[in-house]
């Protein structure tokens, strides 16, 4: 399906839930949130119907995301139901990795295709401070687990902050030399608890460049990464700028929210209540292909320094 832009959107991120098992200080608060009653959470079964009104209008891609989308129970027949309407080629899920080791063959089987894992730092003393809950070796452990059976390409998803994990650039580069991994440098934007901390702690990625000349640029389908190598490497590197360089005109996607909305921009305020139609399988349609078509033309994060969206990063998945 087409916006009135001409851009291709045939890619859904769906956001199950706003809850997480960590608390990234740039996502959630230390205290966390208030919890949501069950009742104003949309329910898999629900979300499904979203999707495959979804798929009937192009989308082909389908992203779960949270909070954390793996604190869920069940969350393999979703992904199974999801993996099996007729449309979708291509299943996914962005995870903190924390619960991901135990349940990646369960998920692989279900019909997940691949998976990021956002990991900050590598140092454990640090991802403690950032993520103020965790333990890395779980995270070491998913990782190794994804690539052992095969659930690839494997992306490691790094908030890049400055005077935090910027001295860890070339040791997250490494991992790439060795592990047939894509590590993907992400700047800090300026929605919800990132407003706190992007003018002290934003850089933009470009740096990497400028700092590693031997990163030479490959071919890839991303629509919002530029991916280098290094020479010999078994993996990549991605850069993704969403604030210094953005990608908006090139942009395919839209995001479901955990209590029924669709976002047809990350950025934008402009949300559409898609509960009263859930069970309405035309209007339910017609109502994501106005929003669709509708979409914001592009986000102003450089020049405003804030998103203009109401929800916090763990609401809508980023």
């Amino acid at each position: 399906m087409f916006d009135k832009r001409g851009r291709n959107i045939d890619y859904l991120r769906v956001s199950l839930t706003d809850r997480c098992n960590l608390r990234c200080i740039y996502c959630m608060p230390e205290a966390g949130i208030c919890k949501k009653m069950h009742e104003d959470i949309i329910r898999f079964e629900e979300a499904e119907k979203v999707i495959s009104a979804c798929s009937s209008l192009g989308v082909r891609k389908v992203r779960f995301t949270g909070g954390e989308p793996l604190i869920l129970k069940g969350i393999e027949s979703i992904i199974n139901h999801t993996a099996s309407m007729q449309n979708i080629r291509d299943v996914s899920i962005t995870t903190n990795g924390i619960l991901l080791e135990d349940m990646a063959e369960d998920l692989k089987k279900a019909g997940l295709n691949r998976v990021n894992i956002s990991l900050d730092t590598l140092k454990a003393d640090k991802f403690k401070f950032v993520t103020r809950l965790g333990d890395i070796n779980k995270v070491f452990g998913a990782i190794e687990k994804c690539l052992s059976i095969g659930l690839t390409p494997l992306k490691i998803n790094t908030v890049l902050m400055k005077g935090i994990n910027d001295d860890e650039i070339e040791d997250f580069i490494k991992l790439t030399v060795n592990y047939p991994v894509q590590v993907r440098f992400i700047e800090l934007m300026p929605i919800g608890e990132g407003q706190k901390y992007f003018d002290k702690y934003s850089m933009k990625v470009e740096e990497i460049i400028e700092r590693f000349p031997e990163l030479f640029p490959v071919k890839d389908d991303s629509k919002v990464a530029s991916v280098y190598k290094m020479p010999g490497s078994k993996g990549s590197v991605g850069i993704i700028s969403p604030v210094s360089c953005k990608f908006c005109s090139d942009c395919n996607r839209i995001r479901l929210t955990s209590t029924g909305t669709v976002k047809p921009c990350l950025h934008s305020a402009e949300e559409i209540d898609l509960m009263p139609y859930i069970n309405n399988e035309q209007k339910l349609i017609e109502i994501i292909r106005h929003a669709v078509y509708n979409k914001p033309a592009e986000h102003h994060l450089e020049t405003e320094k804030k998103g203009n969206t109401n929800r916090m990063m763990y609401q809508i998945g980023g």
